[in-house]
C-alpha cells in the first residue's frame, strides 16, 4: 500500500521488568534503569555507536578541554554541560573522535553544531530502509551514493555515513562559508577523501534542481531542515531548551547547538521546505530511489502525506525517531515501483 505508515524497529534490547538494572558509569558511579539518562541512551537505534552512557575518561583523553564543562545534573550524575554550547561543541569533537575516528572537525562556532548520537540515528534507519532492496542486508560500500541537503559547516551526516557504511555522497549547501568549512575537514581526514563531492546550490529558492545532474543515480536524499520560520522562533526555542537543560530562564539564550540564520531559519518554515522539497522531487524521480526528510513536528505530517499524494509518490513510509526528550521521524518517499 503506497500510504501506509510503516513502523521500522531498531529490535533494541529490553530490560527485565520489575528488575533493577544497573549501569556502571565511568565516574565508578552506578545508574538504575529509572534514570533518565540510561533510558534516554535506550531510545537510539541498535546500531548507533553511543547508545552506553558516555565513557567520560576516553573521551577526555582525545578532548582534554572538555573536563572544565563536567558536573552534576539535576539527577545527580555526572554529565556535561548541556546548556552551554562550548561544552556541547566539545563533546561531540570527543565523540567524533573517539567513537568514529575523526579526529579533525572544526568548524566556527557560529555554525550549527549537531549532536552525533541522533543525527547517527538518521544514517541506520536508512540503511535499514536501503536493506529492502538488498534482501535484508545492510548495503556497505561505495556501490551506495546519498545526497545530503543543507550539509552545513560540520559536513556530519556524510562523515557519518562514510565512516559507518563507507558510503560516497554528494553534500550542497547554499552558503559556500560552509561549503569551504566541509572542504577543510573533508581535506584533514584521510578517511574522507574521495568519498564526498561538495556541490553548491546557487538558487536559494532550489533544493535538488541546479544540484542533481541528468546523469546522477542516488540511492536515497536526506535532509534535517530549517524548522524555525523566524529568528524569534528560534530564540523561543532555544529558551525552553535551556530551562529543560539547567532550570533557568534566560532572556538572551546562546543557542546550545548554535547555528546561523539559513540553518535555523526559513521563510514558511519547515512545512514549506518539505513542500518545496517533495515538488522538485517529481522531475528527479528516476534518478534517486528514495528522498527523505526528517521531519520536527508531528502536526505537519497531514499536509506532507497529502502533498505526496498530489506528487504522485507511489511508496511512503514514516520511520520514527527519539532521542532524549525529542520525538522526531523520518519520512521517506519514492516514485520508483521496484
Amino acid at each position: 500500500m503506497p500510504y501506509s505508515k510503516k513502523k521500522h524497529t531498531n529490535n533494541l534490547e529490553s530490560y527485565p521488568k520489575g528488575q533493577n538494572s544497573k549501569q556502571v558509569l565511568p565516574s565508578g558511579q552506578t545508574s538504575t534503569s529509572s534514570n533518565p539518562d540510561y533510558q534516554i541512551k535506550s531510545k537510539l537505534h541498535s546500531r548507533n555507536r553511543n547508545r552506553e552512557p558516555y565513557d567520560l575518561e576516553a573521551l577526555l583523553k582525545v578532548k582534554p578541554q572538555l573536563q572544565a564543562h563536567i558536573k552534576k545534573n539535576k539527577y545527580g550524575t555526572t554529565s556535561v554541560d548541556f546548556a552551554n554550547p562550548e561544552a556541547v561543541k566539545l563533546l561531540n569533537q570527543a565523540l567524533l573522535d573517539s567513537y568514529y575516528g575523526i579526529s579533525n572537525w572544526q568548524f566556527p562556532n557560529a555554525n550549527l553544531c549537531p549532536p552525533i548520537p541522533g543525527r547517527a540515528d538518521y544514517l541506520h534507519y536508512l540503511a535499514d530502509l536501503l536493506a529492502e532492496k538488498f534482501k535484508g542486508s545492510i548495503p556497505k560500500g561505495k556501490q551506495i551514493k546519498g545526497l545530503d541537503i543543507g550539509t552545513g559547516a560540520s559536513l556530519i551526516y556524510p562523515i557519518l555515513g562514510v565512516v559507518a557504511y563507507d558510503w560516497n555522497f554528494i553534500a550542497t549547501d547554499i552558503d559556500p562559508a560552509s561549503l569551504a568549512s566541509a572542504e577543510r575537514i573533508i581535506e584533514t581526514n584521510e578517511s574522507l577523501q574521495d568519498k564526498i563531492e561538495l556541490r553548491l546550490q546557487k538558487e536559494s529558492g532550489f533544493i535538488f534542481k541546479g544540484i542533481i545532474n541528468p546523469e546522477d543515480k542516488l540511492d536515497f536524499t536526506m535532509c534535517n531542515p530549517p524548522f524555525h520560520a523566524s529568528r524569534d522562533a528560534a530564540i523561543k526555542g532555544t529558551r525552553r531548551k535551556v530551562k529543560n537543560l539547567s532550570g533557568k530562564n534566560a532572556s538572551k539564550p546562546d543557542l546550545n547547538f548554535a547555528g546561523i540564520g539559513n540553518e535555523l531559519v526559513t521563510p514558511g518554515g519547515e512545512p514549506k521546505f518539505i513542500k518545496t522539497m517533495i515538488r522538485e522531487s517529481t522531475a528527479f524521480a528516476n534518478n534517486c530511489l528514495w528522498f527523505t526528510t526528517l521531519v520536527s513536528k508531528q502536526e505537519n505530517l497531514k499536509d506532507i502525506y497529502k502533498h505526496l499524494k498530489r506528487a504522485s509518490a507511489k511508496h511512503v513510509k514514516t520511520i520514527p525517531m527519539g532521542t532524549g526528550n525529542k520525538v522526531s521521524r523520518i519520512v521517506a518517499w519514492s516514485f520508483q515501483s521496484n
